[in-house]
């Protein structure tokens, strides 16, 4: 079983999204707070990114927003952060992230979560961790991305099936549940090395 005490959550910036989801975003932020697992998230303060971290901060827990200096500047990130980080670049951001948690999940999003998602399951599949990653597939955002993946096995790009680098839920209120019940990390985590 995984200690869970911080969770990274990919998500996007774009308040132009479905108000399902931005309510999902809200209520994974609540879900951790009240169960008292820090949410580490992109430091931004709108689209779900600020509402996984209102969530949270409404139900008393701790965000640990972490953001680069070029996005800063832009006056996008959520200040009030228990904990807000300005870095130098995009992949010190993505490392810190990657350090500072015990498991990851995608919520919907852009090209912005899908570099950061296929970064963290990249260095799963390179050894470099083995914490648990949840991929939230609310209302089928990721089935697509699914099917490209069955599709670069079935080509041989990929050495099939993609079981134990990532999981699926279709909900927020599993995935705490499920991350926790992932087997603990058996490998040393590498990824302050990177």
């Amino acid at each position: 079983m995984t200690k869970l005490t911080a969770l990274c959550v990919y998500c996007g910036s774009s308040g132009r999204v479905r108000e399902s989801h931005l309510e999902a975003a809200r209520k994974l932020g609540r879900l951790a707070g009240e169960s008292g697992v820090d949410i580490v998230f992109g430091g931004g303060r709108v689209g779900l990114m600020g509402a996984v971290a209102e969530g949270a901060l409404a139900a008393g827990g701790r965000v640990v927003a972490i953001i680069p200096h070029h996005l800063e500047a832009l006056e996008v990130g959520l200040r009030n952060a228990s904990e807000y980080l300005v870095v130098d670049s995009m992949h010190s951001r993505k490392q810190l992230m990657a350090e500072r948690a015990d498991a990851f999940c995608a919520l919907p999003g852009g090209l912005g979560t899908l570099d950061e998602t296929f970064e963290i399951i990249t260095w799963r599949q390179l050894k470099l961790h083995d914490k648990p990653i949840l991929l939230v597939n609310l209302d089928g955002y990721w089935d697509p991305l699914l099917r490209l993946i069955d599709h670069q096995i079935e080509e041989g790009y990929l050495r099939g099936p993609t079981d134990g680098l990532f999981q699926v839920v279709d909900s927020v209120e599993a995935v705490l549940d499920t991350a926790a019940k992932a087997p603990s990390p058996a490998i040393p985590d590498k990824i302050e090395q990177m």
